[in-house]
């Protein structure tokens, strides 16, 4: 298990902590929806990248890599954000 510690603004934390969203079962569960939204985000962008590929043209591996390439660099930044 890790112990993590936030800052919040007192109204913030105050309405989170009424509403239930502090336990550690809220955050657990708000953190696996965000990871789960952003996976689907991924997805849905990764699909619009290749819905705009001429479909006459064939994707070779230099292309896929670069996709792949793109698709990283997009997590990492996100990450690091």
């Amino acid at each position: 298990m890790t112990t993590f510690q936030i800052t919040l603004p007192d109204e913030l934390a105050a309405d989170a902590e009424r509403a239930g969203l502090l336990s550690s079962d809220s955050v657990e569960a708000l953190l696996c929806e965000r990871l789960r939204a952003r996976s689907r985000d991924e997805l849905y962008a990764a699909m619009d990248r290749m819905a705009r590929v001429d479909d006459g043209e064939d994707l070779s591996p230099e292309s896929v890599a670069e996709e792949v390439r793109i698709m990283r660099a997009e997590r990492r930044a996100r990450q690091n954000a």
